[in-house]
């Protein structure tokens, strides 16, 4: 379980706690902050699972492969946003390699 797990497991209880303080006490920013924690304590999680299974996958590269792709997921782990804002890059370009241009 990667640390990304387990600060989203803890954010979106937090997250959880403080909508419904911000339920009880009808304080509309406590729960708006409780929302965002839990949406934010998901993604963490989904982040995290992510990698857990690339980990996973890692263990089958061909040998002469294994130490490049362990670096590049410990990079993952270091930098979960830059390394999602690369990836979200790369799939924009991928995607508009892909339409014609009139």
């Amino acid at each position: 379980m990667t640390d990304n797990r387990i600060e989203g497991a803890a954010t979106g209880l937090n997250g959880k706690i403080k909508s419904a303080l911000g339920n009880l006490t009808g304080d509309s920013k406590l729960q708006l902050d409780g929302k965002f924690d839990e949406v934010k304590g998901k993604a963490l999680d989904t982040y995290g699972r992510a990698i857990d299974k690339l980990d996973e996958l890692s263990d089958r590269a061909p040998a002469d492969l294994r130490e490049q792709v362990k670096t590049g997921l410990d990079f993952a782990r270091r930098k979960p946003l830059l390394t999602t804002g690369i990836l979200a890059g790369l799939a924009l370009l991928i995607a508009g390699s892909g339409r014609r241009r009139s």
